[in-house]
Order: C-alpha cells, then structure tokens, then sequence
C-alpha cells in the first residue's frame, strides 16, 4: 500500500507533518481531513526506518474498559437514552482516563451539532474502524441500537477468546522460564560445591557428571555473555519484525506452522476474520470497505494478504472465495461456505456460522492444550532437575562405597 508524506494545518492553525497509508492520493487527502488536518502537499514516498510512524504518544485504552463501554453504551442506547446522554454516563463512570477524556470532548462534538461517528472518528486510537463503520452504517439505516448490540457482542467475543489464547500461550513461558531459572541456580550454586568434594576424593567422574561440571563452569564463567547474547538476539528480532516486511511476514508464517500452538493460532485468526466480515456485511457496510476494515484488524500480514486479493478479486467481478480456495491458511470449510454464502445471498450468515465454528474450536483447542501442557510442563521440569541431581548423585555413591 502506497506512503504519501504531508504537510498540512490542523483546525488550530498548527503546521502538521508526518506520513500516511493509503489506497491512492485522494484517500488519503479523505483520511487526512477525517483527522482534522487539511494537507497542503502530498507526495507518494517509500516506507523506510526514517519516515516510518512511531507512536510514543499518551496511554491507550485497554480492551477490557472499551469492551465494558461498548456493552453500557448498548445498553443505555437500547433503554431509550440519548446518545449525548449516554456518552455523559459513560464519560463520569469509565475507569479509563483515557476514555473518560475522550467521551468528554465527543460529548462536546455531538452538543455543537456534529454525527456520533464523525466525532467517534477523530480519536483512532480509541475507536477502531470497524466501531465507526459500522456505527455509521447504523445511523444511516436507523437501526443504530442493533448495531450497538451487535458491536458489544462482537468485542465480548474478541476479548473472550484472546485472554483464553493469551492463558494458554502464558503457562508454557512461564514454565520454561522458571526451568531456566533453576537449572541457573543449581549451575551456580550448588553444582561448585559437590566439583570441590569430587576433586578432594580424585578418581575418574561419570560422562554425565563431567557434562554437567562443564556446563556449570561455563556458566559461572560466562553468565554475562549469554545474557548479552539474548538481549542482543531480542533487540534484532525487535528491530526487524517492526521494520521488516518480510522479516515479519515471514515470522507469523512460521507461527500459523508452528506444532500445536500453530493450529490453534490460525483458528483464532480465521475466527477473529470471519466473525469481522459477519458483522461488518450484517451492519449494511459496503462489501470492499469491509474488506479493507478486516485487513487492518486481522492481526496477521498472511491472512490480511489473502484478504488483500479477495478484495481485489471483487474489484474484477471475481468471487471472494477463490482466494481463500488457493490459500494453505484457510481449510476447505472457509471457502465453500463463503462461496455458498456468495451463491445464496447469504453471506453474512453463511459468514457467523463459520465464525461461530472456529470460535467454539479454539475453545476446545484450549480446554486441551491446558490439560495436557501442565503434565507435560511438570514432566519436562522432573527430567531436568533429575538429570542434574542424577550427575551429583551417582559419583556421591561411589565415594559412599570406596569410604565404607
């Protein structure tokens, strides 16, 4: 997607500077303007290290808190409360400071006579694209409660199941870290004690404890290289996933291919896409702007790829579903219900049932993963530990025989 650099005032008067994505020039003159900033130039340019976006700016929202709003503002709007009305509520109530400031000044935008999704959409850091879309669409067709609704339970649903996905993907980290913490410890303290004591009796140590003395001289003696090394391998991967394309592109190949955890990964994501898709076509947003929503939000550059040549596809009267067809990501299921759903005219339903497939698949993905990890975890951690004791021990009984 083509980079314009600009220069532009804001409402204020401030000369604004900066970078922007976009489709073609005159999008990006429209996103450009839906942000408050009227450009003065506009020249297309390539991404580099040096005009690349870096936001640095104040704190987000955490999903928790928009996910509560979206469900209160429901809520409020379904009992008859006025939007302005509601947006007050919400503003005094919200733990998030960030939120409460923000629906103060759309509360102050709405008042002076300006639309609910107009207001919503000059704060993109706290009202993602698939909000404003659809809320606008909501506004234009009058069903602005339903479409509220369907927004809170589609944030609900996000949220559920990426803090089940975090759960599962959490306990095995912090069981390794805490097998590396004390394979460390039993390297540097204990291990020196028991090499003291083996070179006082002499004799001729077992391959396992030498491996293992070895290991722990090592450690003692280049701690610090290896920390170096690790911070040094985390700040490359850093630099290039967030600078690189095809470093990062490449990095979510290898996590959808990744065993086990790969599986259930890709579920999440096609869910997350079908569930988007379903609520965007259900809300009247056009079909290609719905795509281009999806691509942002889907959280992962193989699969917003794919989304990318659908979107294409369309533009040349194509079905949406031969992309998904010919893509590894997407399994058989995805594209023949999209494409019976582009058959029937059925699409958005065609669209949740999938979503509600993987949604309740990943659920089951977890449900296992966590019953089988913590065996497995605790299994791992028993023939670590025992491996190390294993070397002190066996030279320990053969000193025991030699004494008695």
């Amino acid at each position: 997607m083509p980079i314009y650099k600009y220069v532009g005032r804001s409402k204020k008067g401030s000369v604004k500077r900066g970078t922007i994505q976009s489709d073609n020039r005159n999008q990006a003159i429209k996103q450009l303007k839906a942000k408050g900033i009227l450009p003065r130039e506009l020249t297309e340019t390539k991404e580099t290290i040096f005009n690349k976006n870096i936001s640095i700016g104040g704190p987000k929202v955490k999903q928790r808190h928009f996910v509560v709003y979206c469900r209160q503002f429901a809520t409020l709007i379904r009992a008859g409360i006025s939007i302005v009305q509601s947006t007050h509520i919400l503003g005094a109530q919200t733990e998030s400071k960030t939120l409460a400031k923000t629906l103060k000044e759309v509360e102050s935008e709405i008042r002076s006579g300006v639309a609910f999704s107009a207001a919503i959409q000059k704060h993109p850091k706290v009202f993602p694209d698939i909000f404003v879309n659809m809320v606008r669409a909501g506004e234009m067709t009058g069903n602005l409660d339903d479409t509220l609704d369907r927004l809170a339970a589609y944030f609900e649903k996000q949220y559920n199941l990426r803090k089940k996905i975090q759960s599962t993907m959490a306990y095995p980290i912090v069981l390794i870290v805490l097998i590396t913490a004390v394979v460390i410890f039993l390297m540097l303290s204990i291990v020196p004690n028991f090499v003291s004591m083996f070179e006082q009796f002499g004799g001729e140590l077992p391959s396992i404890t030498v491996f293992v003395v070895t290991l722990s001289e090592w450690t003692r003696k280049l701690w610090w290289l290896g920390l170096l090394l690790v911070l040094a391998a985390a700040a490359f991967f850093l630099f290039f996933y967030r600078t690189n394309q095809l470093f990062h592109y490449l990095v979510h190949i290898a996590l959808l291919k990744m065993p086990v955890f790969g599986r259930l990964l890709q579920k999440a994501a096609i869910a997350r896409m079908m569930r988007t898709l379903s609520s965007l076509f259900a809300s009247s947003v056009p079909i290609l702007q719905a795509l281009e929503i999806v691509e942002k939000v889907a959280g992962n550059p193989v699969i917003g790829q794919v989304i990318r040549e659908s979107r294409n596809n369309l533009e040349k009267g194509s079905p949406l579903s031969d992309p998904l067809e010919k893509s590894w990501v997407f399994p058989p299921l995805v594209s023949q219900m999209t494409a019976i759903g582009e058959q029937t005219g059925s699409l958005d339903y065609m669209l949740a049932k999938v979503a509600d497939f993987y949604e309740e698949e990943v659920e089951r993905s977890v449900d296992t993963l966590k019953s089988l990890i913590e065996p497995v975890m605790i299994v791992l951690l028993a023939v670590v530990i025992g491996f190390i004791v294993l070397a002190i021990l066996i030279p320990m009984f053969t000193i025991f025989t030699e004494v008695q």
